[in-house]
């Protein structure tokens, strides 16, 4: 079975996305993440979006949120309590899970966390693209001579 894909026809017509060949081969890896927690990403507006996780059980004492370069890397940390009347809970079915967890998402250039809440067992995370001015599409005028022999 072929594990990698041969990008070096795309090579010949678009330039400078080679890191797309490696967010291609970082999301087919055979090492998936886990499915807990389940999460959706929704598009809110032309260039927001949110992501929401279902969380039930953890507070925002037990969550960690770190954004760092095109990474977004969301942490649940279940504290373990010493205190016996919470150690003494006998389920007999305990379908909520309360285990840690880590989830990361790769962001697209430009996309930035712009804030977090929790609301009814949720986690929301805003995230906005900010294309910077000098990223934007501009017009060029036509002058007739060129500007480089002019000096």
């Amino acid at each position: 079975m072929r594990t990698s894909t041969d990008f070096s026809p795309l090579y010949r017509s678009f330039i400078g996305f080679d890191h797309l060949a490696g967010l291609i081969d970082k999301a087919s890896r055979a090492d998936k993440q886990s499915s807990y927690p389940p999460y959706n990403v929704e598009l809110l507006a032309e260039d927001q979006y949110r992501i929401t996780m279902a969380i039930a059980g953890f507070s925002q004492e037990d969550i960690d949120i770190e954004s760092k370069e095109n990474s977004l890397i969301i942490i649940g940390t279940k504290k373990v309590s010493d205190d016996k009347t919470t150690n003494t809970r006998k389920f007999l079915h305990q379908g909520i899970a309360e285990r840690n967890f880590e989830r990361k998402f790769q962001l697209g250039d430009h996309v930035k966390v712009i804030g977090a809440f929790m609301e009814n067992g949720l986690l929301h995370v805003d995230l906005q693209r900010e294309i910077p001015e000098a990223l934007k599409p501009r017009k060029i005028a036509i002058n007739g001579k060129s500007l480089l022999n002019e000096r």
